[in-house]
């Protein structure tokens, strides 16, 4: 006789997970202002963590990868066009700001997610389900190792919420990706991502900023930067304050204020790198994905600027 067959996967949801009987899940679909072509299948998928269902028919593993790497990719494109003189560090540091773990988590909250206490077959389509980290456990990540990787231990079932609730939210700009196109992709990730405020100015950290800035006018074929005293009130005061200007030649390139000479002098400086590194074109150019819905658009390419400044 014939060997046994294996039985198929199963490609549709239990029954007791209906996304269509869910009054969470067409609420959450209507807050999004989700085209009608998003089903509200897709959404109650991309809320199922693969650690409360292992079964790829039935959690948002593929959704999670594809809207991660959307979301990346938009944020990282914007950010290099609108500052096109961004140390490598800071673009780091504002990607993961704007589309990092975190920010995508609270994204979420502020969608009105709710998780389900438990996951189980029963448990309201609209819900957010994963296997919660047992009491006490640690939570925590270094250059790509979990800590009980760090530590060789068996490694420990379950996922904080924030991780849980940030692949639900890639998951929806996956599913807009796949079921609305392009075009609607980009305009959900302005609505969502790119209206939110950051001040990209507070993410850099200098070191040594008048030396980077000596290095920057050398590299440049600027005069070298010369610091010059400007004002000055209360020098005798407990609380003297000093204003300090930077100057290449005759133009005065950065300025700032402090409680001392020094202080001052290193805080025009950085208010000089950062007005180096925060160029913006005086006109928004072209992001590149605006070749993916016509590869025959005109596109004017962004500026490419040689790099940061290596002290």
């Amino acid at each position: 006789p014939p060997p046994p067959q294996a039985p198929s996967a199963p490609t549709t949801l239990p029954p007791s997970r209906s996304p269509t009987t869910s009054a969470k899940l067409a609420a959450l679909h209507a807050r999004l202002i989700l085209h009608p072509k998003f089903p509200v299948q897709t959404l109650a998928r991309a809320l199922i963590h693969p650690s409360a269902d292992a079964n790829p028919h039935f959690n948002n593993r593929s959704l999670t990868a594809l809207g991660t790497t959307l979301v990346k990719y938009y944020a990282t494109e914007w950010l290099l066009c609108t500052y096109p003189r961004l140390p490598s560090e800071v673009l780091g540091a504002a990607v993961s700001a704007y589309v990092g773990e975190k920010a995508l988590a609270a994204m979420g909250r502020e969608w009105g997610v709710e998780s389900a206490s438990e996951a189980r077959a029963d448990v309201d389509a609209g819900l957010l389900q994963f296997k919660r980290l047992p009491a006490g456990a640690e939570v925590g990540e270094r250059s790509g190792y979990k800590a009980w990787q760090e530590r060789g231990e068996k490694r420990i079932e379950g996922v904080p919420e924030e991780e849980a609730m940030a692949s639900f939210v890639a998951s929806v700009f996956a599913g807009v990706y796949l079921h609305e196109g392009v075009s609607a992709t980009k305009q959900f990730f302005r609505q969502h991502v790119l209206s939110r405020r950051l001040d990209v100015d507070k993410l850099f950290n200098f070191v040594q900023p008048t030396r980077e800035l000596s290095r920057l006018c050398s590299r440049e074929g600027f005069e070298a930067p010369v610091a010059r005293h400007i004002s000055e009130t209360g020098r005798k005061s407990i609380a003297p304050v000093f204003v300090v200007g930077v100057y290449s030649g005759l133009e005065k390139i950065g300025e700032g204020h402090g409680g001392s000479m020094e202080e001052a002098r290193i805080r025009a400086a950085v208010n000089a790198l950062k007005g180096w590194y925060l160029y913006s074109p005086a006109t928004q150019v072209d992001l590149p994905s605006k070749t993916d819905d016509d590869p025959r658009a005109s596109f004017r390419p962004a500026m490419i600027d040689v790099g940061e400044v290596i002290v």
